[in-house]
């Protein structure tokens, strides 16, 4: 159990004082009633956790608290499982071991947000409407239920396409981002330059799911309506190109994530590009680009340096982390300097920007970095925050639902059958409803 300390409400200040041992800073008498010993912070993997650790560990020091990690992989729905045990034991757990923090994604925010789990971060943490007047409004959205902001990020993480610099020069003639994103203007151009690609060796995306969030992220309304599962138009053509790929090989057949889908990013692969947003490009491709993980990442090693990103066929976002505050945790004081400083301190979200080459969620500084002079050597000297400030501006959030998460990931297992030949289109789209309605009862088709 956690130590209190409480002051004594007898006579004379100085009596008080020795009863309690209570310090005579008020501040410190403050942080002493309110602030828990420990704080338990729930996560997937260790971004965060680097995050927090170079930008922000000195709040456990100011606060007198001790931060410990609960790190659950998120596969098969693993981290879910063991947050929502925890979170439903919160109230019966004791101080020292109840959640005070818990990370989301955005194929399942509504699910935290529209549960009281996750608290008011204006009303119930204490930050202002003014502290977070900068970060993109979309991420406020997406974690909003009722006009009731419950989490914040300091990722923004809008979508661009990553391509190859020597592929585009082969093929195309040119490597320039500008003139690429002309030949790749809207879905119908894209094609077109598949069967260039195809015609001279190189395959245009790796596998069924590479252009699966761009057009999941432009259906034209959610995924359930009415509590009726419908199938936007958006993704009937992402199945139709998807198919038209694999049966012209225009694609290597892979699966997200795969070990195939890795290696066509690097130095043997022979894949023009990748959609990617924010995080993928700086975490996952630059990693796979390298011939030797273990050297320095720079030019020599693997293909760093040879890719380039541009708009590509439409706008799109892919993911993203959000923190919430615990309801029922006991370090709200700590909670809120955590979330102010990692997201609305305009100079940490431009300084996390400059170290790792990802997109923050601050107008201003990301605003200031498009229109200077800097550039990333992994793509080449280019200045892709450019970019993805004016792609950030395009993320529209109208089709968003709490059974994005399950219905996409049902939608792209049962069509992976289809793409293979396995099942003809009609039974693979009865293999989708039949996975859907076991997962959300609740719904019809």
């Amino acid at each position: 159990m956690k130590k209190r300390f409480f002051c004594v409400g007898v006579v004379g200040v100085i009596l008080s004082l020795v009863l309690s041992g209570c310090s005579s800073n008020p501040k410190e008498e403050t942080a002493a009633k309110t602030e828990g010993d420990i704080v338990n912070i729930y996560c997937w993997n260790t971004e965060f956790k680097g995050i927090y650790e170079a930008y922000a560990a000195d709040l456990a020091e100011s606060h007198g608290v001790e931060v410990n990690f609960v790190i659950i992989t998120n596969d098969y729905s693993a981290y879910q499982t063991n947050l929502d045990e925890a979170l439903a034991e919160q109230k019966e757990a004791i101080d020292d071991d109840k959640v005070d923090i818990f990370l989301i994604e955005a194929d399942y925010a509504s699910k935290y947000i529209q549960s009281d789990y996750a608290m008011d971060v204006i009303r119930d943490v204490g930050l202002t409407q003014e502290d977070m007047a900068d970060q993109y409004q979309y991420t406020k959205d997406i974690v909003s239920e009722d006009g009731i902001i419950k989490g914040v990020t300091w990722q923004a993480t809008p979508g661009l396409f990553a391509y190859r610099r020597s592929i585009a020069k082969e093929v195309l003639g040119t490597d320039d981002p500008v003139k690429v994103q002309e030949k790749l203007k809207n879905w119908d151009s894209f094609d077109q330059v598949a069967q260039q690609m195809s015609n001279a060796g190189y395959k245009m995306l790796s596998g069924y799911d590479d252009s699966f969030r761009t057009f999941s992220n432009n259906m034209s309304a959610p995924w359930v309506v009415n509590n009726k599962i419908r199938i936007d138009d958006s993704m009937l053509r992402w199945v139709t190109q998807t198919k038209t790929y694999t049966d012209n090989n225009y694609n290597n057949k892979t699966s997200l994530w795969s070990t195939g889908w890795s290696a066509d990013q690097g130095p043997e692969g022979k894949v023009f590009g990748f959609f990617y947003s924010t995080w993928g490009i700086n975490f996952t491709l630059m990693g796979n680009s390298l011939a030797d993980s273990n050297a320095q990442a720079k030019a020599g090693n693997g293909i760093y340096g040879d890719y380039a990103v541009c708009e590509g066929p439409q706008p799109y976002y892919w993911g993203g982390t959000w923190i919430c505050a615990a309801n029922g945790s006991d370090n709200i004081p700590f909670i809120k300097d955590l979330m102010y400083r990692l997201t609305c301190d305009a100079q940490t979200m431009k300084q996390i920007t400059l170290d790792t080459q990802d997109y923050t969620n601050n107008q201003s500084a990301m605003e200031e970095i498009a229109n200077s002079d800097y550039g990333s050597d992994f793509l080449g000297g280019q200045n892709h925050i450019a970019l993805f400030a004016e792609s950030a501006k395009k993320i529209d959030m109208s089709n968003v639902s709490e059974y994005d998460s399950g219905l996409n990931e049902k939608f792209q297992n049962a069509m992976h059958e289809y793409f293979e030949g396995n099942q003809d289109y009609d039974t693979a789209l009865n293999h989708f409803y039949s996975m859907a309605l076991e997962m959300y009862p609740e719904l019809s088709r």
